[in-house]
């Protein structure tokens, strides 16, 4: 039993001696190597430490609809509970996952066509790849305005050009419609965003073997068990970082649904960031708005905890 039981602490010792070291135990091996950042980390805590800290500090209070911050009222959580508990969160947190699912499953899905499309051989490609690119280059404002007109129930183009093939009547009204906008909404951001995946796949694409491929096809592989037993595990870990990036930007997507609908019509396009804005400045109400902002921060750490996860599952397997 002795001699098991030293066995068995060896190999607990070796276990740890082989183990990824902790966080805090690596900052302390490396504490002098911090001394060369310590510059952007006080910048950092400066520009995004203190609004954080500050904002979580103001949700706990009742600010009046002014800019006298002097004369807020300690709340406690009353301001979550008041929010998490109101109808038109409800409304709003269904709008924004509406927008945030279609947008990020659809900006995916074309823009991991193009990337398979591109990553081919052909005449022209050259100047696809970048006539592809202008939507993402785009200002986001600029794009916003231009849909917006496309969108025009009177003088729109695509509404015309509907009544002009016979797909519609009469008017076509996008944005002033509570069962329309919100799709509309959806494609224009998905013709916005579509090109930052074509990238990411792309890039993707091109670290996956050919001899992979070429092995295959001896062992009479079609090209459709090519593509999924060999390319789509090879880009597990950038779709999932691609992904990940998409949830994050459409959450914080502002620019587009702001500038093209305001949140309406009835709120039908309202999203948690716009509603956020109208609380803060539009009505004034800094502590509310200031809850709702945290519950947003906290959605994202989630995600970003996620994010950072899947950058480091290489390295997390190479100390394993």
């Amino acid at each position: 039993m002795s001699i098991t039981h030293e066995a068995y602490r060896v190999s607990a010792a070796q276990r740890r001696a082989g183990a990824r070291p902790g966080l805090l135990r690596r900052i302390r091996d490396h504490r002098a190597d911090y001394l060369y950042i310590l510059p952007a980390l006080g910048v950092i805590i400066l520009v995004i430490g203190y609004p954080v800290c500050y904002t979580i500090y103001l949700s706990f209070f009742n600010t009046p609809p002014s800019l006298a911050m002097a004369d807020k009222i300690f709340v406690g959580f009353d301001n979550y509970i008041r929010i998490l508990t109101s109808e038109s969160f409800h409304r709003v947190t269904m709008n924004t996952m509406v927008w945030t699912v279609f947008s990020t499953f659809f900006a995916f899905v074309m823009g991991f066509a193009a990337a398979l499309m591109l990553n081919r051989e052909f005449i022209g490609r050259g100047i696809l790849r970048g006539t592809l690119l202008v939507p993402y280059v785009i200002s986001a404002v600029a794009a916003a305005y231009v849909w917006r007109w496309l969108y025009h129930s009177d003088f729109g183009v695509i509404g015309a050009s509907l009544v002009a093939l016979g797909l519609a009547d009469g008017q076509v009204v996008f944005l002033d419609d509570i069962d329309r906008v919100m799709p509309s909404l959806i494609v224009v951001n998905v013709w916005k965003e579509f090109p930052f995946v074509m990238i990411m796949m792309l890039a993707g694409l091109q670290t996956v073997p050919d001899q992979l491929h070429r092995a295959a096809m001896v062992d009479g592989a079609g090209p459709w068990d090519r593509f999924w037993h060999i390319t789509v595990p090879h880009l597990k870990g950038v779709s999932l970082v691609t992904i990940l990036l998409l949830v994050v930007q459409n959450l914080n997507s502002f620019a587009i649904p702001w500038v093209m609908t305001g949140g309406g019509p009835a709120g039908a396009s309202d999203i948690w960031i716009t509603a956020i804005y109208q609380l803060a400045f539009g009505r004034i109400r800094f502590g509310i708005a200031s809850a709702y902002s945290v519950i947003l921060f906290v959605v994202m750490m989630s995600l970003g905890y996620f994010y950072v996860r899947a950058l480091t599952q290489g390295d997390d397997r190479g100390h394993g």
